[in-house]
């Protein structure tokens, strides 16, 4: 039985994927640097900045002295960004509050920071409903590592086969198969809605759905 539901943050709750696009390469274009749309969205999708920036010095010879800097300056157009477009949107509101009325457990786990994930729930009115939040500061290992959903399932004390993750990218989604978890793949934040989720929690426990 299904007692527990752990959302990924961007592009499942918040359409925030092209903000951390935009951020980090106005971040990166200060010293020369881009990523462009077709490497963001095949490989760089879903990885925490510290990981993105650790792979362009590799791959392109981003010097590792920058990378302090370029993180600060990410997380401060980030931030800009969040404050002028994160907007409540209802379906999600409406799941969360239904869920959360059904006696679910909800949390969040991502792989963006502390203080983006806990802006960006409240600026969505989210945070109300949610039982717990995690950031890729409360790990030592960021997905597609599963440490992130092996720490939520603790925290709740449900085992893999009572969680339901819901993941949009690759990564996000190596994690929670690695976790043991049940998994809806979404596409976008269009796809989270409360008919979807009750659909996923039916299959993962066997039930018609």
């Amino acid at each position: 039985m299904i007692k527990a539901v752990v959302f990924d943050m961007d592009g499942v709750l918040i359409e925030a994927r092209d903000w951390h696009y935009e951020a980090l390469n106005k971040a990166l274009r200060l010293f020369g640097y881009e990523i462009s749309r077709f490497d963001h969205l095949t490989t760089y999708d879903g990885l925490p900045t510290k990981r993105k920036l650790e792979m362009l010095t590799v791959e392109r010879g981003l010097p590792t002295g920058l990378h302090p800097f370029i993180n600060e300056m990410k997380q401060v157009y980030t931030m800009e960004l969040v404050h002028t477009q994160c907007k409540p949107r209802f379906l999600h509101e409406f799941a969360l509050s239904r869920l959360k009325a059904m006696g679910y457990m909800l949390g969040v786990a991502s792989n963006s920071i502390r203080s983006t994930v806990d802006v960006m729930m409240r600026l969505a009115h989210l945070d109300q409903y949610l039982d717990l939040t995690l950031s890729n500061e409360d790990v030592s290992k960021s997905k597609p590592d599963p440490e992130i959903y092996l720490t939520a399932m603790n925290r709740f004390q449900v085992g893999p086969t009572e969680c339901l993750v819901v993941e949009d990218n690759e990564n996000g989604i190596k994690s929670a198969k690695s976790a043991g978890a049940h998994i809806l793949a979404v596409r976008g934040v269009e796809d989270v809605t409360f008919e979807a989720l009750e659909r996923a929690i039916r299959r993962a426990e066997g039930r018609p759905s």
